[in-house]
């Protein structure tokens, strides 16, 4: 069986931090020397542009990655998703101690999530976050343990599909063949070319990208938590969100966001829409519970010290790009109806409070 390759993928950061360049090169450098391991070093991943060379370069390969970058391992996987880079989420071992991811277990939610149609490679993707560690030696010693760990489960693996004829699969529906055969999301490209599969490393173990793409502003959306429910759509007055011809929610316009407005990530029930470089982690991709944004959604988002909650803070957000591209506010009246409907149930009365200790009672 021919040795098992793992390519690592380092994105540089935004800014011009001599320390963070030093990390990302000697992280590249040490990786690069570890057998089986070629590393692949690309401009900051939020801003490519999803045509660019880097990309199409990304989307060639179909080994497994291990992504580093300065961005939470969930908006950092959910960039390269939206890109056409998929795969599943590889699990690693060097985090933040706060980074734990939470235990949803206990989540009464049972809506159906957009990736239970939506087919992914089984390939994975490991997202390391450059920002928990400033020593290069932690990260090329994760990705030495990645490595191994996936070299050692290979040949389990291969084994186990050859000989388990009986093994459970996840049936393929019509609507998972026809997303796999004709994606229509805004950021399908299509196929890479054999060609530069082939060509993307050579001989080499340590390959740089050069593209120079602008500071971008969108949203990411986080299949694994959308459950499809339209409310981004209905919020949002700049076009940024549209459906595909399988009414699947997708970010249509990503570059008619208004920079620096979060607004729609706030009034998302399952805290599926990440805009990675916001300054609040619950909207930058930080591991958050989805359950409890429907508890303390103005508490988790940061919103101001003042008597505002989190949808308001949105509208008002909302009303300030309104007005910055020379169109009137709207307040709470667009898109948030229903919302506040759900927030805000009537006062209990009498009957309510019977039935609710009847409850109690557990007869």
């Amino acid at each position: 069986m021919p040795e098992r390759l793992l390519t690592v993928v380092i994105s540089a950061g935004q800014s011009r931090n001599p320390d963070k360049r030093n990390l990302e090169k000697q992280v590249a450098t040490q990786a690069a020397e570890l057998p089986g391991v070629r590393v692949l070093q690309i401009p900051h991943l939020y801003d490519l542009d999803p045509k660019g060379e880097t990309f199409e370069a990304l989307r060639s390969l179909n080994e497994d990655l291990v992504l580093l970058s300065w961005l939470y391992d969930r908006a950092a996987h959910w960039v390269l998703d939206r890109n056409g880079v998929r795969g599943q989420v590889g699990e690693v071992e060097l985090k933040a101690d706060a980074d734990e991811e939470p235990d949803d277990s206990g989540d009464s939610d049972d809506a159906e999530r957009v990736i239970s149609s939506q087919p992914r490679p089984a390939r994975k993707i490991y997202s390391l976050d450059l920002r928990v560690s400033s020593q290069a030696e932690d990260f090329v010693a994760e990705i030495e343990r990645i490595y191994h760990e996936q070299s050692s489960g290979t040949e389990d693996s291969v084994s186990q599909s050859l000989s388990s004829s009986e093994s459970v699969r996840t049936p393929l529906t019509i609507d998972m063949l026809a997303r796999f055969e004709t994606p229509a999301n805004d950021t399908y490209i299509g196929a890479p070319t054999a060609e530069v599969a082939s060509t993307l490393f050579g001989e080499a173990s340590l390959r740089s990208i050069e593209e120079h793409p602008g500071r971008r502003w969108y949203p990411v959306i986080d299949f694994s938590r959308c459950t499809n429910c339209m409310e981004c759509i209905d919020f949002c007055l700049f076009g940024v969100y549209g459906i595909d011809s399988l009414e699947t929610i997708v970010v249509e316009q990503a570059d008619n966001c208004r920079k620096g407005c979060p607004a729609c990530s706030r009034v998302c029930p399952q805290n599926a829409i990440i805009f990675p470089q916001h300054k609040t982690p619950a909207i930058a991709g930080a591991p958050v519970d989805a359950g409890g944004l429907k508890i303390d959604l103005s508490k988790l988002f940061g919103a101001p010290e003042s008597d505002e909650d989190a949808l308001q803070v949105a509208a008002r957000e909302r009303d300030e790009q309104l007005i910055l591209a020379g169109r009137e506010a709207v307040g709470m009246e667009s898109g948030l109806k229903e919302r506040l409907a759900v927030q805000s149930p009537k006062k209990a009365d009498d009957l309510d409070n019977l039935i609710d200790q009847l409850d109690s009672l557990d007869l």
